[in-house]
């Protein structure tokens, strides 16, 4: 496994994480036997956004030997019927009994990073302020030890990113490139958007990096063509500010299905491919996809290109880690290696020349 660390808090939180909203319905013992093994790989992180409640007392058996090992977003908004069922609300009172609940099922007493619950509209956030208010009150309390909020909306997550420790949002080639049309939000605005959350310390925690499993066949993705779930892992991945990438995972099988990536090699994550789907705004912009490596010089193009943009959009430390580098864009020999790779058509011997000035060095 490996490991990104969180800027607020330093915690070291593994690159792949559990969605939960479809694992309740596996029963009791596929959820431990799954729990066990993602444990045992190095995952680390589990979002507890549940669609069935029957998941929460599985993980409180799993938790009761390792929960300092565990890192928990729970859901303030997240409800559930006397069936079990999820939910979704805005009222503080029922807010309350549904957390409570949870922690019993839970079997822990605190909760690492409590979430404001899917605030997908302004008027929403609006009627939110109570339950920010409380998880506030937890917070210094020390029942809640970081806050987070779970939005579909661009505009929304910038609203609040000056209160935020973690951001869990909807990364995927389709929202990123079908503007309107699956997503909230135009590949520029939801590139800026990741950009200041890493400018800003917010880590993004990607739910949905499948499209709901769409991108996932020929027959439903948008592009007409299947990705493989390793392209999105790593698409996911790549995006400034991503810390962790949550996977709907319905058992064991697909557990196992995910960890691959942690062996997969660089044609298995390759997603080149989105150059012969994007819309014309994305032709000519770098998206750090690192198909233009290796570099004769032994530039991270990719790397160089974001340090740049990050700088640009307000990260005080992206140039501090651009100076850092070994090889630096002023290494550039202009061979024009890169220029014939790129699947963008970014002309990067031009934008190395352009990021050298930019820094000075």
């Amino acid at each position: 496994m490996k490991y990104r660390r969180l800027p607020h808090t330093g915690q070291e939180i593994s690159i792949i994480g559990l969605g939960g909203s479809a694992l309740g319905s596996a029963g009791e013992k596929e959820i431990i036997s799954t729990l066990e093994t993602a444990f045992e790989a190095g995952v680390n992180y589990f979002d507890m956004a549940a669609g069935d409640q029957r998941l929460f007392a599985p993980y409180g058996k799993v938790l009761s030997s390792c929960r300092q090992k565990a890192f928990l977003q729970v859901h303030f908004g997240a409800v559930y019927d006397q069936n079990g069922k999820y939910g979704w609300t805005l009222d503080l009172e029922k807010i309350k009994k549904s957390v409570s609940r949870q922690l019993e099922l839970l079997k822990t007493d605190y909760i690492d990073f409590g979430f404001i619950h899917c605030i997908d509209e302004l008027s929403d956030l609006k009627k939110a302020e109570k339950t920010i208010n409380y998880i506030k009150e937890l917070q210094s309390q020390k029942v809640v030890h970081s806050i987070g909020l779970s939005t579909h909306t661009p505009h929304i997550a910038l609203e609040m990113i000056d209160l935020l420790d973690m951001l869990m949002f909807s990364i995927n080639p389709a929202y990123d490139y079908q503007n309107g049309k699956y997503a909230i939000g135009s590949q520029g605005e939801r590139m800026d958007l990741y950009r200041k959350c890493q400018a800003k310390g917010v880590g993004i925690s990607v739910m949905k990096p499948f499209g709901g499993g769409q991108l996932l066949s020929g027959d439903t993705s948008p592009f007409k063509t299947a990705l493989s779930r390793y392209q999105c892992i790593r698409y996911a991945l790549d995006r400034p500010g991503v810390v962790t990438v949550l996977p709907g995972i319905r058992g064991l099988e697909d557990l196992k299905n995910v960890l691959g990536y942690l062996d997969a090699g660089e044609e298995e994550t390759d997603y080149s491919v989105l150059a012969t789907f994007a819309p014309s705004e994305a032709e000519g912009k770098c998206v750090y996809c690192s198909h233009c490596h290796p570099c004769p010089a032994g530039l991270d193009i990719g790397l160089i290109n974001k340090y740049y943009d990050l700088s640009k959009a307000g990260d005080e430390l992206a140039k501090d880690h651009y100076l850092n580098l070994e090889k630096k864009a002023s290494d550039c020999i202009g061979c024009g290696h890169c220029d014939a790779r790129c699947p963008f058509h970014v002309h990067q011997s031009a934008k190395m020349a352009e990021i050298k000035e930019y820094f000075g060095k």
